[in-house]
Order: C-alpha cells, then sequence, then structure tokens
C-alpha cells in the first residue's frame, strides 16, 4: 500500500520549486495509492488534483479543496459518489472506468453549482436503461455528460419521466448490489484457495496470471499486489546480476599485462625513441575526477567511470618523470611516459643534407668521434646477400 505522504507530494511539485503551500496543479497518476489523505492540510491551494489510475476506494477527505476546479479519479475501485458537496469551485469531475453502480449518489453534487462537466464512462451505472435522462435532471447545472452536450430540448423530454426513471433506478441498483455481494464472496474465494495451493511462490504467480479474473475492485487490488511481487522479484534479479557482473582479467598466467580497452575509446598510441606516448580519446564532458591515471614500468592503465582501459609497453618507463595532461578544448588525456634505459639509445640528428648517428656516453662502449656515412657501406649491390 502506498500513502499518500508529505514526501511524495512534494516529489511531485518539482515544477513548483518544492513548495506545497502554493501547489495550483499536482499529478499523482499510476502510485497505486489506496486512500487520500494528507494532500487537503498540505495544498490548500489546488485548483487541479489529477489521481488517475490508482486503487483509491472512497472519495474522502478533499472538503477543505475550495479552489479545486478539476477532480480527475478514472480508473480507481470507486463504487459511490460523495464528500464532493464542500468542493465550491469544483466544475469538472472526472470518474471514468470505476465501480460506480449507486447512481443516485451523482445526487450529492447537487450543491456543486459550478459543476459542467462530468465523466462516468465505464461504470456499471451507464448501463441503467435511463442512466443519462436521470443524470441531467439530477444535476441540472451540467453543460457536459460523458463527453456529449446537454441540450435544453433534452433536459426538457427528460423531465416528464424524471419520476419513474428514479424509481426504476432505485431497483436496478438493488439487483447489482445483490450481484456485487455475490461477487464479493465468489472472487474471495478464488484469491483464498489459490493461496492454499500447495506450490512455490513463484508458481502461485504463474498460476494467478493464467486463471481468468473478474472485473471487480478486489481483483484489481490483488493485481496490483502481484506485480510488485513481480517487480521486487526483478529487481532482486537484476541485483543479483550486478553482483556477478563481468570481471576483466589484467594479466595472464606468466604476469604479462593484457591489452583492454573497456571504455571503447579512440586513441593514438606513439613509440619514440626516448619515451611512449598515449592520447586518449575521453570523452569532453567528463569530468575529470572520473578519470583515475595509473603508470607501471611494464603498463599504463586508465579507469574512466570504472572501465579500465590497459596497454602493455614493450620497454619499461620511468613512473616518477611520467605526466598526463588534459586538453581543456578537446577533453583528450595525454600522457608521456620517457623510456628507462635510453643511455644506450641512438638520435639521428639532421646535418644539413647529411644523416649523422650519434651515441651517447657509456662506459663501456664510449663515444663516437665523428659520424659515420652508411651511404658507402655497400659499394657494389652485387655483394648484399640475397634474402632467404
Amino acid at each position: 500500500m502506498v500513502k499518500l505522504t508529505e514526501e511524495l507530494i512534494r516529489k511531485k511539485s518539482e515544477h513548483n520549486e518544492l513548495l506545497v503551500f502554493s501547489l495550483e496543479e499536482i499529478s499523482l497518476h499510476q502510485e497505486n495509492i489506496e486512500r487520500i489523505e494528507n494532500i487537503q492540510d498540505y495544498c490548500r491551494q489546488l485548483k487541479i488534483l489529477l489521481m488517475q489510475s490508482n486503487l483509491i476506494e472512497k472519495i474522502e477527505n478533499l472538503n477543505k479543496l475550495k479552489k479545486l476546479e478539476y477532480l480527475n479519479l478514472a480508473i480507481n475501485n470507486i463504487e459511490k459518489i460523495e464528500n464532493l458537496s464542500q468542493c465550491e469551485s469544483l466544475q469538472k469531475l472526472d470518474l471514468t472506468l470505476n465501480f460506480i453502480g449507486e447512481l443516485t449518489s451523482v445526487e450529492s453534487l447537487q450543491s456543486n453549482i459550478h459543476l459542467e462537466e462530468l465523466f462516468l464512462t465505464g461504470n456499471p451505472c451507464t448501463d441503467y436503461p435511463c442512466y443519462r435522462d436521470y443524470v441531467i435532471v439530477a444535476l441540472p447545472q451540467l453543460k457536459v455528460l460523458d463527453g456529449r452536450d446537454v441540450t435544453r430540448c433534452e433536459r426538457f423530454k427528460a423531465q416528464k419521466n424524471f419520476d419513474e426513471n428514479r424509481r426504476q433506478i432505485i431497483q436496478l441498483q438493488a439487483q447489482y448490489q445483490i450481484s456485487r455481494d455475490e461477487q464479493k464472496l465468489r472472487v474471495q474465494n478464488e484469491i483464498e484457495s489459490m493461496e492454499n495451493v500447495d506450490l512455490d511462490d513463484e508458481e502461485k504467480l504463474k498460476e494467478f496470471w493464467n486463471m481468468k479474473s473478474e472485473h471487480c475492485p478486489e481483483m484489481r487490488k490483488e493485481i496490483a499486489e502481484k506485480s510488485r511481487l513481480a517487480n521486487r522479484n526483478n529487481k532482486v534479479d537484476i541485483n543479483e546480476q550486478k553482483n556477478d557482473k563481468f570481471i576483466p582479467k589484467l594479466f595472464n598466467d606468466s604476469g604479462r599485462p593484457y591489452c583492454l580497452n573497456l571504455p571503447k575509446l579512440d586513441f593514438t598510441f606513439s613509440d619514440e625513441i626516448d619515451r611512449y606516448e598515449l592520447n586518449l580519446h575521453v570523452y569532453k564532458f567528463l569530468d575529470t575526477s572520473l578519470i583515475d591515471v595509473d603508470v607501471q614500468p611494464n603498463y599504463v592503465r586508465v579507469t574512466v567511470k570504472r572501465k579500465i582501459f590497459q596497454m602493455a609497453l614493450n620497454d619499461e618507463v620511468r613512473i616518477d618523470e611520467c605526466s598526463s595532461k588534459r586538453s581543456q578544448i578537446t577533453g583528450h588525456l595525454l600522457i608521456v611516459m620517457p623510456k628507462l634505459n635510453m643511455e644506450n639509445a641512438v638520435t639521428v640528428k639532421n646535418c644539413g643534407t647529411q644523416k649523422a648517428i650519434e651515441m651517447k656516453p657509456n662506459e663501456k662502449f664510449g663515444k663516437l668521434k665523428e659520424a659515420v656515412d652508411i651511404r658507402n657501406i655497400c659499394v657494389d649491390e652485387s655483394e648484399v646477400p640475397p634474402l632467404i
């Protein structure tokens, strides 16, 4: 059962900056509310109240809503029209698809002098032969009934047989009430017999959805309860799936890191002679606090919104000299990782039109004294051995 609490009302008043006292319109549809309460104490300025598609069984606790103009209680479990005489400004009342069989209860709306539109479509009372003639005479202020305009000629004709129509309606109401009492007992027995079946909860639920059901307030309430249980079970299954989510394997059995791209980001990777450069195309508007960079000697790992991007490196890097920068324009992340053993690396320098290769100082190999011309190493092309 969902209660109409202040928290729920405030949650539905976001369009009014969560201010309840000045609220003029609120929509509380499809909330499985079973009872109208608290709304008249918190929202005295209400003009439009929408509570369709709930499980409300009785119209009550609306007496203080003096400015209420439109009340929608369609698709509920209401069986009688009552307790609306104090809603002085009521102009439109929608009770479509309820279970109103006591048609004479519309006479309680006679004091609502501003009531112009009434909707009773889909209620048992609309099956009575003289339903429309009775209502347009009982409520002379009505201009529209069930979406059809009420003409003066139609009302004048209905007035002639009003007393006879009323007596007929009272008899039909009595017959409907007898059948309704029988239906209550029948449905209650069906529900109890279903609960006493020796099956587990899941099997009972399947059996309930497969059985034929009657259209009545008790069955609508039972269907809502079964739906709530099914939704709760689905949420439990989803949570279990989340707990059993995929955990990526980051290293093989020998300890070599794998290359992963779980965030599915574009990237460019440059293997320079003295460093590695990784340009990761991170989303432009992603908050930097959701990015974590971890550089190790033989791999680099970037976690983006808990999804791992990892790349293995062929050469070890200096983790204390690595840097990461993010572009304020594109949002891309640039990670620079200097290589560890660069003392023996060969650097190429442009010396005019010639290319010179120079080796850095090293205790073991010493230092090259002059440039080496690689063009004259092989003078005769016949000396080059064939490819194997």
